[in-house]
């Protein structure tokens, strides 16, 4: 055998061999999804709408300035809840946290074994001013048509309030007890920060020593055509959340008349590191809890995506690319980059004597405030540019290995059936940042199917949710309580 035919066999030999493994971890790789156990529960859905119905016709609005606060309906939403909820406010403790902030406390048998929490808030944000009109019904109205719920707080987050204490008192009319301590935790300020409600909570409870083993909140939810190549819907809970920062981006200098400008502009300069930033991002990288997900959803990807994700030993950078060309796939593997305010300038044939932006930045665990400073300073590369960050880092990221994210995985198979349950990273901010302090763990996740048009309508017009989905909601509730008691 020539030496032609030797190197070819090796060749074929190594291409075989490569080819066997390869495909092999696509063919062994294992589902993650736990077999669902149907939920039984049967609710008295008129009554659980009416509620729901009317908690949307209080005003509940957080604002920017706290002054604008108008804690009339507040109290009467609080007081509401009282009515619609004698079981609960009956058997439960409940406490009041900067006058509004609610902490439910349900005792369990035994008080040795962590506590866990769920939390949520009652604020909603304002109707923008001139869209009122364009309101099929009315933001406060809870209208109950064509199937559907209407009103500010149906998605963000009074569902989640609600869908809470109709799951408690279901329980506690069917006689449940629960083996741990359980509390509902509800904030009224989320929609600007949560200083006042969740953060409040949380340093009170941390102050008394308590410590959770995991904590739920809103966040991720159940959405058809998420992933690539997997045909039922995905519900992602999100494991983290991503950190917020603000760059000031800033340049003082001489201006003049415009008849004689320099070369170089203060606009010019604060526009070119701009410019700068944007051509050069961070890198992309898939770890942490967007590899998490592809970890999670492969198994039940169709065979060509399944052989990709199932070797990414091989095929990252690929897939890294990918990733990379959407904004919100990019967003799971890169702290974002994103230019909101320019301020320059007040007379048109005048040099601004000040140019400044503000970036917002919303960092992926393991990014620092610090790397987001040291990345813009060193890629403007300009030394009479100031740049100053403020913000909030990444959260801690919580477990999918322990019974925890199982159980939540397993409440949400029990609800939608066809679900695969994967965690994710959240993008936005929410309530949960607040209690890593008294969390071992903390997860994102609200318990309904969403759409693209969905989140829109989050924090826009039109508002709105199925009876459908309501319902199952509350079912969610009910199955993660008794999963985890």
């Amino acid at each position: 055998m020539n030496k032609y035919k030797k190197t070819l066999l090796i060749v074929t030999a190594l291409l075989v061999v490569f080819a066997g493994y390869t495909l092999s971890k696509s063919l062994f790789i294992s589902s993650k999804q736990p077999p669902p156990a149907p939920t039984t529960v049967e609710l008295n859905e008129d009554g659980a709408v009416q509620r729901f119905s009317k908690a949307l016709t209080f005003k509940t609005v957080s604002y920017q300035d706290r002054q604008k606060f108008d804690f009339n309906e507040f109290n009467r939403f609080i007081a509401f809840l009282r009515d619609s909820y004698p079981n609960v406010h009956e058997k439960l403790e409940l406490e009041f946290i900067n006058d509004y902030g609610l902490v439910y406390k349900w005792m369990g048998a035994n008080p040795n074994e962590q506590p866990i929490g769920f939390t949520s808030h009652y604020d909603v944000v304002p109707v923008l001013s001139g869209t009122e009109n364009e309101w099929e019904y009315d933001p406060f109205s809870g209208s109950v048509k064509n199937k559907m719920i209407w009103g500010r707080g149906t998605l963000d987050d009074k569902i989640g309030v609600i869908g809470i204490l109709e799951a408690a008192e279901y329980l506690l009319n069917e006689g449940f007890a629960p083996t741990r301590d359980i509390y509902f935790m509800f904030g009224f300020d989320e929609e600007i920060g949560g200083e006042l409600g969740a953060q409040a909570i949380a340093e009170t409870l941390k102050q008394r020593g308590i410590q959770f083993d995991f904590i739920l909140d809103e966040g991720g939810a159940i959405v058809e055509n998420m992933v690539p190549g997997v045909d039922q819907p995905v519900g992602v809970v999100g494991i983290s959340e991503k950190g917020s920062a603000t760059a000031t981006i800033s340049i003082k200098g001489s201006g003049g008349h415009s008849s004689q400008p320099k070369n170089r502009t203060n606009i010019g300069r604060i526009a070119s590191a701009i410019s700068k930033l944007e051509e050069t991002q961070f890198d992309g990288n898939l770890r942490g809890p967007g590899n998490d997900l592809f970890e999670f959803v492969a198994p039940e990807m169709n065979f060509g995506m399944k052989y990709v994700f199932a070797n990414k030993f091989l095929f990252k950078p690929v897939i890294e690319h990918i990733l990379l060309q959407k904004p919100a796939t990019a967003a799971l593997i890169r702290t974002t980059i994103a230019p909101t305010i320019f301020q320059a300038g007040e007379q048109y044939n005048a040099l601004p004597e000040e140019a400044s932006a503000i970036v917002n930045l919303r960092l992926m665990p393991g990014d620092s405030l610090a790397d987001v400073k040291k990345f813009i300073v060193n890629t403007i590369n300009d030394a009479e540019i100031t740049v100053t960050v403020t913000g909030s880092e990444a959260s801690n990221v919580s477990s999918i290995d322990g019974p925890q994210f199982k159980s939540i995985q397993q409440a949400a198979r029990n609800v939608y059936n066809e679900a695969i349950i994967a965690p994710y990273l959240m993008f936005a901010g929410s309530d949960a940042k607040h209690y890593d302090m008294i969390s071992d763990n903390t997860y994102r996740f609200l318990p309904i199917e969403i759409t693209s048009d969905d989140l829109n309508r989050m924090h826009g017009t039109n508002e709105h949710i199925s009876i459908k989905n309501y319902l199952s909601a509350i079912k969610f509730y009910i199955e993660i309580i008794k999963e985890t008691n």
